[in-house]
């Protein structure tokens, strides 16, 4: 159990240490887009528009983000993704893929394709989210940059 405990906070500096350093060097280029990709950590509300049971879409969640209402996002307030997005100087942060906000000049920001419940391994998730579902954001994003490469 110590060496769980351990290896997580190992990870956890490392991201850390990641960020600040991201941080740093993000302030001196000019961001184009911003895409994420992942799980609950940074999904910014996609499964609000997926079936599922695992939902974010209601209090707590949402209780310190800006609006004080929940987003789909899997936190109280603001996410990395958010973080990111305000450090690198975008005017707000990417959109979920499934949002039906997300077109037009929203592409040229961003896009999150990030889902609680999905992962690398087609069995991840299952208790959560469809097999058809857990597959989805990759299909999203070939459906994404077909789009804005035409």
């Amino acid at each position: 159990m110590l060496m769980a405990s351990s290896s997580t906070f190992t990870h956890f500096l490392m991201v850390l240490l990641f960020l600040l350093a991201f941080g740093s060097i993000a302030s001196l280029a000019d961001a184009r887009a911003f895409f994420i990709f992942g799980d609950s950590l940074v999904d910014s509300g996609n499964n609000n528009y997926l079936t599922t049971t695992a939902r974010a879409d209601a209090p707590p969640y949402g209780v310190d983000y800006p609006t004080r209402r929940p987003t789909g996002r899997f936190s109280n307030g603001l996410n990395i993704p958010d973080l990111i997005g305000q450090k690198i100087g975008l005017s707000e942060s990417p959109l979920p893929c499934l949002s039906p906000e997300f077109n037009g000049k929203k592409l040229l920001i961003g896009a999150n394709f990030a889902s609680a419940g999905v992962g690398i391994l087609n069995d991840t998730g299952v208790q959560f989210v469809s097999q058809s579902a857990a597959k989805q954001p990759h299909h999203y994003f070939i459906n994404t940059a077909s789009v804005v490469t035409l």
